[in-house]
């Protein structure tokens, strides 16, 4: 039996893995799915103080006290910026690093750092520290329905707040896996971190590239193609 555990992205919450964990289940594997500070079903935990760091503490602290071993480590988006964070501190119990059309920050980055963005004002009268949620496409209308009511504002310091990394995530004894979502246009107009790491990636001699036809929504859209992936993986 194989352990997954699988970080979401933002805006997103544990429920993101809704129709693959019963997949993997069927298939007699592990799996676990944080559900991360301050969004999704922990919504009401929102805060300025919460970041990225506070994530990366949801998911270290989850695997270290269920004392998770040979894990296949998911992130999704977001998500990515989550587990490459926590590599320091649960490595030796990573066999795996999938990042699902997610961003790939080396030490020191930040969400915003990566995508390009404008800083974000600076907190004052009327500051909102908090991100609304971007609009996604579901193939399926009832998945568009579900997910609408449940995908909640991040919190801004998640965006701009460094993960850190002691080393290059190619030095880690593990393996490394990218997922593509192939639907998606790339930008023209600037940085799109997920195209580019798919690019860095594709003849990369330390990682694998798995593409999948679906925008960037594919554990709702291509819950059995992604969950096909996964199991290659065991």
């Amino acid at each position: 039996m194989t352990t997954f555990v699988l970080v979401h992205g933002a805006w997103g919450g544990a429920h993101t893995w809704r129709t693959v964990r019963p997949l993997l289940w069927e298939a007699g594997h592990g799996v676990f799915t944080p559900a991360l500070t301050g969004i999704g079903e922990r919504a009401h935990l929102i805060s300025p103080q919460v970041g990225v760091r506070t994530h990366v503490e949801d998911v270290v602290q989850q695997v270290l006290y269920e004392d998770l071993g040979d894990i296949v480590l998911l992130g999704f988006s977001y998500g990515g910026m989550v587990v490459t964070g926590a590599l320091d501190h649960i490595s030796d119990r990573v066999r795996e690093l999938v990042y699902l059309d997610a961003f790939v920050p080396e030490d020191g980055q930040s969400v915003a750092d990566i995508a390009g963005f404008a800083p974000l004002e600076l907190p004052g009268l009327g500051f909102d520290p908090t991100i609304p949620p971007r609009e996604r496409t579901f193939d399926d209308p009832a998945e568009a329905e579900f997910a609408a009511p449940r995908r909640t504002s991040q919190p801004a310091r998640t965006f701009t707040e460094a993960i850190r990394l002691s080393r290059p995530l190619e030095s880690f004894e593990l393996g490394r896996t990218y997922v593509k979502a192939t639907l998606d246009e790339r930008s023209p107009l600037g940085p799109d971190p997920f195209w580019d790491a798919a690019d860095r990636y594709r003849d990369h001699p330390a990682w694998r590239l798995h593409e999948i036809d679906s925008n960037h929504m594919i554990p709702q859209n291509k819950p059995a193609e992604l969950t096909e992936i996964l199991l290659s993986l065991v």
